[in-house]
């Protein structure tokens, strides 16, 4: 690796260096045999390795270009990998997901100052995914997992809760990683639905309604609806009646069944 130069901290480039770490995110993993597994931000290839040994198809995502083409030139002769030189916020991962049939497991370290972005592509494809292992910045893995009324609540919560079971595998401390950042980390295991948490009517609203609601955190219900894109087309006094919520309420003291039943009553008035 030494072909490759120091970490790029305009890149949010930490690179985990603990080979028990690696094993244990490989374990959380559970790579069935003949697996396609999707890796976002290889780095310095600390897990790629054990992935391509196991895969029967490999996709890297790398936007260093130093790392990508290092990644190519090691897996030159394995026919099973591809590095994808790119930024994953603009690859158009449903199409690279749907070339195959097969769904995918997805295993990624990810750089923190985009994970949030990264996490509702991923929400975007979620019927391609058998599952996924990543490792996040602990204050995003905590929104994850956070019940309504507190502050972590938000929305990347609603959202992946819709369509996953998220779990905690373990955490990781500062010194797992070069060069160590000044927060833990956590892997967290995602599991795909087979179907959605609660009918929300047209998903599309369901995004909407929840962006809305947590658009202005200490605003009232009732005020953040009213400067939803949707607003010009419903009354948002008469939906809050009929869907028997207080708009005095906050958006983040909403439990998922909440906000569906709050989508499907803008889809029913947008669908009239």
């Amino acid at each position: 690796m030494s072909a490759v130069r120091r970490p790029l901290k305009s890149l949010g480039q930490n690179f985990l260096v603990d080979q028990n770490v690696i094993e244990n995110i490989i374990d959380a993993a559970r790579i069935e045999p003949g697996s396609a597994l999707l890796e976002i931000g290889p780095g310095r290839g600390a897990l790629t390795a054990h992935l391509a040994e196991r895969a029967e198809r490999l996709v890297l995502i790398e936007f260093d270009h130093a790392l990508a083409a290092w990644h190519r030139d090691q897996h030159k002769h394995n026919q099973h990998v591809t590095v994808i030189d790119a930024d994953v916020l603009k690859v158009d991962l449903d199409a690279l997901l749907s070339e195959t049939q097969q769904k995918w497991n997805v295993v990624a370290n990810l750089p923190y100052n985009i994970s949030t972005e990264v996490l509702f592509r991923l929400y975007n494809v979620h019927e391609r995914l058998s599952r996924m292992t990543l490792m996040l910045q602990k204050e995003v893995g905590d929104r994850l997992a956070a019940p309504p009324d507190c502050s972590a609540y938000g929305v990347t919560t609603v959202l992946l809760g819709l369509w996953f079971d998220i779990s905690r595998a373990f955490v990781v401390h500062p010194g797992s990683f070069h060069p160590s950042p000044k927060v833990d980390s956590v892997v967290l295991n995602f599991i795909p639905l087979a179907s959605a948490r609660a009918d929300v009517g047209d998903e599309e609203v369901f995004r909407s309604v929840v962006k809305s609601a947590f658009s202005m955190r200490r605003k009232t219900l009732f005020n953040c609806l009213k400067s939803a894109e949707f607003a010009q087309q419903i009354d948002c006094g008469e939906l809050l009646e009929a869907c028997q919520i207080d708009g005095r309420r906050r958006g983040e003291t909403l439990a998922l069944e909440e906000f569906a039943t709050l989508s499907r009553g803008v889809t029913a008035v947008m669908q009239r």
